[in-house]
C-alpha cells in the first residue's frame, strides 16, 4: 500500500516529520501560527477557507512593473513641478482640478490591477487607497497648523508640500518593506502592529484637540541645532547666503516640521494597509496614489477644516478596526473578507462626514490657528 495515498485529497495534508531548517532565534511556530515557508496572507487564507491560485502576498510582480510604476510616479511629479514652477497662490478651482486628476489616476490604476491580478488584488488596493485617502485629511489639518504657526506665505506653501510629498513617499516605501518583512518573518508582529493601531485610534478619538507646537518637535530642534538657520523667509529659498555663510531659511525649518509630522502619519497609514495585505506592490501603490494628491487635497480642504468636527472619530474607528483585523489574522478567525473591509471603510467615512456636515451647518468654513505672536 502506498503510504502517501491515505492522505490523498486531504487539506491541509499532515506535516511530515522533518528537521527544522529555521535559524536559531527565529519565530516560534505553534497552533494556530504559520507553518514553515507559509506567508502571512497564505496562512490567513487557509484559516478562512481554501484559496485558489496565488495569494496577494505571493502574487508575481515582475521587475518591469516596479520600474514602470516608478517611472510613472516620477513623470507625474515632474509634470506637477513644471506646471507649478512659478510661485502663486493656488485657488480652490485649480486645486479641485488637480485633486480630480490624482483621484482619477488612483482609481484607474485599480482597474489596471483588476485586469492584471484579479478582483482580490484590486479590492485590497481600493481598501488601502481609501484608508490612506481618509487619513490624508488629518495630514491636511496638521499641515494647516504648521503653516499658520510659522506664518508661511500662501505663495510658498505649494513648494513645501511638493517636497513634503516626495519625503512622504520615501518614508512610506521604507516602512512598507520593513513592516511587510516583519509580518512575514515573525507572527507576533501582527499583535504589536495591531495593538499600536488600536492605541493610535484611541489617541486620535480622545486627544485630537491637544495643542500642537511644531517648533518644539524633536526633529525640528535637532535640525536647528545642527544646521545654521535664519529665522526669516528669503522668498521660496530653502537655503541662502548671509555674510558669505550658507544658512537654512525659515522655509526649510517648515519643510522639516512637515516631514517630521508626516513621519508619524506614515507609520499609522502603512500599518493600517498592512492589516489588509502584505503585498508590498499593492501597499506601495495604494499609498503612492493617495499621497500624490495630498498637496491638491490640502488646498481644497484647508478652508473647510472647521466643518469636519467629527471626522476624527471615523478615522479613529478605522485605525482601531485595522488593528483588530491585524490581530485576528493570527488567530483561527483569519483575515476578514476584503468586501467586508471595503464596506466598513465606506460606511464609516460616510457616517462621520455626514455627521460633521450636519453638525456644522451654517458654521464659517475658515479655520483659525494661533500664531506664535498670539501666545
Amino acid at each position: 500500500m502506498n503510504n502517501g495515498s491515505q492522505f490523498e485529497g486531504e487539506y491541509p495534508p499532515p506535516d511530515a516529520p522533518a528537521v527544522s531548517t529555521d535559524p536559531p532565534g527565529s519565530r516560534p511556530r505553534g497552533p494556530p501560527h504559520r507553518r514553515s515557508g507559509e506567508t502571512f496572507d497564505q496562512h490567513a487564507g487557509v484559516r478562512a477557507g481554501p484559496v485558489e491560485g496565488n495569494t496577494m502576498s505571493s502574487m508575481s510582480v515582475p521587475w518591469w512593473a516596479w520600474l514602470a510604476l516608478t517611472a510613472a510616479i516620477a513623470a507625474m511629479l515632474a509634470i506637477d513641478l513644471f506646471l507649478h514652477r512659478d510661485n502663486h497662490v493656488i485657488g480652490f478651482r485649480e486645486a479641485a482640478t488637480w485633486s480630480a486628476i490624482w483621484i482619477a489616476a488612483g482609481l484607474a490604476f485599480g482597474v489596471v490591477l483588476w485586469l492584471w491580478q484579479g478582483d482580490e488584488a484590486a479590492g485590497a488596493y481600493y481598501a488601502g487607497y481609501l484608508i490612506e485617502k481618509a487619513l490624508s485629511v488629518d495630514n491636511v489639518f496638521v499641515f494647516a497648523l504648521v503653516f499658520t504657526y510659522f506664518a508661511v506665505p500662501a505663495a510658498f506653501q505649494h513648494k513645501v508640500l511638493f517636497w513634503g510629498v516626495i519625503g512622504a513617499l520615501a518614508f512610506r516605501l521604507v516602512f512598507i518593506f520593513v513592516g511587510a518583512g516583519l509580518l512575514e518573518a515573525f507572527f507576533w508582529t501582527a499583535y504589536v502592529f495591531g495593538a499600536f493601531l488600536i492605541w493610535t485610534g484611541w489617541k486620535m478619538a480622545f486627544q485630537h484637540d491637544a495643542e500642537m507646537h511644531p517648533d518644539r518637535n524633536l526633529v525640528v530642534r535637532l535640525v536647528r541645532r545642527v544646521v545654521p538657520t535664519d529665522a526669516r523667509y528669503h522668498g521660496d529659498k530653502f537655503f541662502t547666503r548671509i555674510d558669505g555663510r550658507r544658512v537654512a531659511t525659515l522655509l526649510f525649518v517648515v519643510l522639516i516640521a512637515v516631514e517630521a509630522t508626516d513621519l508619524i502619519f506614515a507609520v499609522d497609514s502603512v500599518a493600517a494597509i498592512l492589516a489588509i495585505t502584505t503585498s508590498t506592490f499593492i501597499v506601495w501603490t495604494a499609498n503612492a496614489f493617495a499621497v500624490l494628491g495630498l498637496r491638491s487635497l490640502y488646498f481644497c480642504l484647508a478652508g473647510l477644516l472647521r466643518r469636519f468636527v467629527h471626522l476624527h472619530y471615523g478615522l479613529a474607528f478605522l485605525l482601531a478596526f485595522a488593528g483588530v483585523k491585524l490581530i485576528l489574522s493570527e488567530t483561527p478567525v483569519g483575515k476578514l473578507p476584503i468586501p467586508l473591509t471595503l464596506g466598513v471603510i465606506v460606511a464609516t467615512l460616510a457616517v462621520s462626514i455626514g455627521w460633521s456636515l450636519a453638525a456644522t451647518r451654517g458654521t464659517p468654513t475658515r479655520s483659525t490657528v494661533r500664531t506664535p505672536t498670539d501666545r
